[in-house]
């Protein structure tokens, strides 16, 4: 497996933006490319909200009763990412595509 700083692995990496902003329908190519760019968005934020969730358990742990003044800024965050971290596919946005202008 490549190390993040490898070649190989920016070379893998996606230069597909999470959309399907100016994507051919009928270029299967590119039609793949954006469902997967959007998937692999949700669940890079469905992870993010899982290591605040963990951090925020250890920091329960660890301080205790004063966990609420200490650990509001993990509360906090996981809250908002709650509303990004639903993996929810991509037939919606791909059916329902409004162009932004």
């Amino acid at each position: 497996m490549p190390t993040p700083e490898s070649d190989l692995f920016k070379a893998s990496k996606p230069t597909v933006p999470s959309t399907f902003d100016g994507v051919d329908y009928d270029d299967n190519k590119a039609l793949k490319a954006a469902q997967d760019s959007i998937i692999r968005e949700q669940w890079v934020q469905s992870m993010m909200a899982r290591l605040i969730r963990e951090e925020m358990g250890k920091c329960y742990y660890q301080h205790g009763v004063n966990h609420l003044e200490k650990c509001g800024h993990l509360r906090e965050r996981y809250l908002q990412q709650l509303g990004k971290a639903k993996i929810r596919g991509y037939l919606f946005d791909q059916q329902n595509y409004v162009s932004q202008k």
